[in-house]
C-alpha cells in the first residue's frame, strides 16, 4: 500500500515528466497499434467501443489495432499513472474528474483543439463550455468531456412495495421527495425485506467523494472554491455527515461497513449512480424506476461526475490517438456514445434525442435527472493533488464509521490532515 500511495501522490510529477517529450510514430510507414484504458469493463460498453474502432480502422489502413484496456474503477488512476511511470503509457486514456487538474495542468495531455477544430463536420463550437471547463488551461483543451454524467437514484419499486413504503415516484407527486422521506423508505426496505436500503455506489466506506452526492443537498463542500479551506469541519458538512450518521447506524437505512449490496442483482432497494448503469437492468426481472437525488434543506440540487477522454504526449502514437479520439467524439459517434455517457454536445441535450439511444429509459427520467442535472449541477469533488489528498481524507474518516463516532471531532480531524495539503 505505501508503494503504491508513493506512485500515485508522486502523480504531478510523474505527468509532468511526460510533458517533456512524446513518443510519435504518426509519420512512420509500419503499421500503428493504439491503446485505450478505460474503467468499465461493461460489455456493451466495449462492443461500441470496438465497433466504433473497427468503422475507423476501414478507412485507417495504417492502423492495425485499437484496443480497450479496462482497469478497475477503484484502482484506475493508480494503474494508469503507475504504467506512465513505468514508460507503459496508453496512447489514449479515459480520466477521472477528481484527477483533472493533475493531468491538465502537468501538460501530460496533447492539446487537442488544433485537431479536433481541423476535422471535417467535428463541429467543436457545439462543446459546452461548463462541460468542458473542468479540462482547459490557457484556452487549450487537454480532454473531451465524454460523459457529463449527474447522479440519480435507480429505484427496485418491487422491493418497496413489499415493504409498504411510499415510493419516490409517490413523494415526487406529493412534492416529499426529500432525505428525510428517501431514508425512510429505504429503512423500510432494509427492515421489512431483509435487503439494503439505499446504496452509494462506488463508496463502500472507501471512496468518499461519492458522498458529495448527499452532503451537497445541505449546501455543503469540500473545499472552498479556490481549494485553499477546509469545508469539513463547516456547519453545513457537520449537520450533513451527522444525518448520514443516523441514517447508517440507527435508521439502518444504508448497509454499514463490511456490508456489500448489489442493487442491479436485486439486493438493494435504491441505489445512487449515473444511467450509464442503465444496461446493468437489462436482464432484470424486478420493477425499477429512475428519479432525481432528493432535496436536501437547501432544496433540489445536483451532483455530476465526469469521465474525460486524453490523448498522453508520452503515448507512441499520439498524432494517430488524436486523429482517433476526433472520430471516436464526432457528432455521428457522440450520438451513440450517448447511449451510456451523456454527452458534451449541446445539440444532443435533449430527452428526445437522448431517448433514442437510451430505449430503457423514459424521455421524462433523462429530463428530469440528466439533462436538468447537468443544467445546475456541479462536479464532484477535485483538486490539483488530488490523489494525496483523497487518501488523506479517506484516513481520517475512518474513525466516523463506528455507531458511537463523534461526528464534529472527526470532521476537524479532517481538515486538521488536510490544510496543510490545501496550503501548498
Amino acid at each position: 500500500m505505501r508503494k503504491r500511495l508513493t506512485a500515485v501522490v508522486a502523480l504531478a510529477a510523474m505527468l509532468g515528466l511526460s510533458a517533456c517529450g512524446g513518443g510519435d510514430s504518426a509519420g512512420s510507414d509500419g503499421p500503428v497499434s493504439l491503446r485505450m484504458t478505460t474503467w468499465s469493463a461493461n460489455e456493451a460498453h466495449l462492443k461500441l467501443f470496438n465497433e466504433i474502432a473497427a468503422e475507423y480502422r476501414s478507412s485507417h489502413p495504417n492502423v492495425a489495432e485499437i484496443t480497450f484496456d479496462p482497469i478497475p474503477f477503484e484502482s484506475y488512476t493508480t494503474t494508469l499513472t503507475t504504467q506512465i511511470a513505468g514508460g507503459n503509457p496508453p496512447d489514449l486514456a479515459w480520466v477521472l474528474e477528481n484527477a483533472a487538474p493533475d493531468f491538465v495542468s502537468s501538460g501530460a495531455l496533447l492539446p487537442l483543439d488544433d485537431t479536433l477544430r481541423a476535422t471535417d463536420g467535428y463541429a467543436f463550437d457545439e462543446l459546452a463550455p461548463s462541460a468542458t471547463k473542468l479540462w482547459q488551461s490557457d484556452g487549450k483543451l487537454y480532454g473531451y468531456p465524454f460523459s457529463t454524467s449527474p447522479f440519480g437514484i435507480f429505484v427496485n419499486t418491487d422491493l418497496v412495495k413489499a415493504a409498504g413504503a411510499k415510493s419516490p415516484a409517490e413523494l415526487i407527486a406529493a412534492n416529499s421527495w426529500t432525505w428525510e422521506n428517501a431514508v425512510t423508505t429505504a429503512s423500510a426496505v432494509a427492515t421489512k425485506t431483509g435487503k439494503a436500503g439505499l446504496v452509494v455506489r462506488d463508496f463502500d466506506y472507501k471512496g468518499w467523494d461519492n458522498l458529495s452526492t448527499i452532503w451537497t443537498g445541505w449546501g455543503a463542500q469540500a473545499w472552498s472554491a479556490d481549494g485553499r479551506t477546509c469545508g469539513f469541519n463547516a456547519g453545513e458538512m457537520v449537520d450533513a455527515m451527522t444525518f448520514l450518521h443516523k441514517a447508517i447506524f440507527t435508521a439502518k437505512a444504508l448497509p454499514g461497513p463490511g456490508t456489500a449490496a448489489d442493487f442491479f442483482a436485486g439486493e438493494a432497494g435504491m441505489t445512487i449512480t449515473q444511467i450509464s448503469r442503465a444496461s446493468l437492468l437489462e436482464k432484470q426481472k424486478f420493477g425499477w424506476d429512475l428519479v432525481p437525488l432528493p432535496a436536501g434543506p437547501k432544496g433540489d440540487y445536483s451532483v455530476i461526475g465526469q469521465g474525460g477522454m486524453g490523448v498522453l504526449k508520452k503515448g507512441k502514437n499520439a498524432k494517430v490517438a488524436a486523429d482517433f479520439l476526433a472520430f471516436l467524439t464526432n457528432p455521428a459517434n457522440s450520438a451513440k456514445l450517448a447511449q451510456f455517457f451523456p454527452p458534451p454536445r449541446t445539440p444532443l441535450l435533449t430527452a428526445a434525442t437522448l431517448a433514442k439511444t437510451n430505449p430503457l429509459l423514459k424521455p421524462e427520467q433523462l429530463q428530469s435527472v440528466v439533462i436538468d442535472g447537468i443544467a445546475g449541477g456541479v462536479v464532484k469533488p477535485n483538486h490539483t493533488g488530488q490523489a494525496e489528498l483523497s487518501q488523506a481524507v479517506r484516513s481520517a474518516l475512518d474513525p466516523m464509521w463506528k455507531p458511537d463516532a463523534d461526528v464534529r471531532t472527526v470532521l476537524d480531524g479532517v481538515c486538521s490532515a488536510i490544510n496543510p495539503l490545501l496550503a501548498k
